[in-house]
């Protein structure tokens, strides 16, 4: 997650680049996965990377406000940004930890994924005496990334719930290709059921479904899900995108033909063209691999780019769109242009564009204004007036 740098509130520099965050649809699409969800299923709600780049803290409290349970993030500093929204066992630090992230995460007391005998060893000599740290068990089924053999989830799983310092508040995998592999993914879940019917204690919450098994395989839902980019609605049918990238055109010059622009010359004139510069780049979230690739909207309509994206800018040919100038607003994701296609023009994810989004980005919150401390925002950038 890149640290945020605040730009001014309404009667302040005006920013050049920004997102804007539509909380509205936030809480539309949560409500939309829960009604997939059998009665009485947890939801999850994954804010981990700045929220998938839309601001953690006001993403968290739209969804919460809107019926999920908890809150899922990767490391134990994203957790204190969060801690003060829901119960610490509802709020669960997800991602790998080294041993003194073990230590870090105890000491913030939310839920914490272990996933071996030397976590829960750890855990164990961090964690103060007083309430025991709520524990979630990771079993790897399939993924190869994180959690234990299953093979040893039954004896971990009881030194957990018998330790005097911890307790097994839930027990979970994660899916590899739920999104695309039927097939394996209905091992891993049987897997994963196999492995609970082992233990001799109670597992805690069983959750297993990430955003493609919340779509694709309801029926594996267990206790709780945890959907990630299906809560900001950039998959599955019904849910609403919420953020749309946008920045300003700085400069228009005329380019005769056999003319190049960019670093390297990579693009040349094949007609007499109209030449927008825009004041975004790859330091913004623009991947380097559009060079040449893809389309913005401007005016409403849409226009490619030319030449390679540098570090603080993108040129776009606007020769047939009339009338562009410098101050016209151009669109990067929204009216039309979904993350999906950002993704295939950068030979990347749509993950991978929303949570690159650089800390110039400022954050415009549309629709339930968030609940935070003195009103502030702890997202890059705070409120403003987009120009237009």
């Amino acid at each position: 997650m890149k640290s945020a740098i605040p730009l001014s509130v309404v009667g302040g520099p005006a920013p050049q680049r920004w997102a804007e965050i539509d909380l509205d649809a936030i809480g539309h699409n949560v409500r939309a996965l829960l009604a997939r969800l059998p009665v009485g299923c947890h939801l999850i709600g994954v804010v981990k990377a700045d929220g998938y780049g839309h601001g953690a803290r006001p993403v968290a409290e739209a969804a919460l406000g809107a019926g999920a349970w908890g809150l899922g993030v990767s490391t134990p500093e994203e957790a204190l940004e969060l801690r003060d929204l829901c119960a610490p066992e509802r709020l669960l630090v997800m991602g790998g930890l080294a041993p003194a992230g073990c230590a870090a995460a105890a000491a913030v007391g939310c839920a914490v994924m272990c996933s071996s005998g030397e976590m829960v060893d750890i855990l164990e000599r961090a964690t103060p005496a007083g309430p025991r740290l709520p524990v979630h068990l990771k079993v790897d089924t399939g993924m190869g990334r994180l959690g234990c053999a299953p093979d040893e989830a039954p004896s971990l799983a009881g030194r957990i719930a018998r330790s005097r310092r911890l307790r097994l508040a839930g027990t979970m995998t994660h899916f590899a290709s739920s999104e695309c592999d039927p097939e394996f993914t209905r091992l891993q879940f049987q897997r994963f059921v196999a492995v609970l019917r082992r233990f001799d204690v109670d597992p805690g919450i069983r959750h297993a479904s990430n955003s493609g098994a919340v779509l694709n395989h309801p029926d594996m839902a267990l206790d709780a899900v945890r959907p990630g980019l299906a809560m900001y609605g950039f998959v599955g049918d019904g849910l609403r995108p919420a953020l749309a990238l946008r920045a300003l055109v700085t400069r228009v010059q005329d380019v005769g033909r056999g003319q190049t622009v960019g670093y390297g010359r990579g693009w040349v004139a094949e007609r007499p063209s109209r030449i927008a510069t825009v004041a975004i780049g790859y330091e913004d979230g623009v991947l380097r691999s559009r060079g040449n690739r893809g389309e913005v909207v401007v005016r409403g309509r849409r226009a490619p780019l030319a030449g390679r994206v540098s570090m603080d800018a993108i040129a776009v040919d606007v020769t047939a769109v009339p009338g562009v100038q410098p101050g016209d607003v151009v669109t990067l994701i929204g009216e039309g242009i979904t993350a999906d296609e950002v993704a295939e023009w950068s030979g990347t994810i749509s993950h991978e564009v929303l949570t690159s989004l650089g800390n110039r980005v400022a954050r415009k919150y549309l629709g339930a204004r968030p609940r935070t401390p003195a009103g502030e925002y702890r997202s890059p950038g705070a409120e403003f007036n987009p120009p237009g």
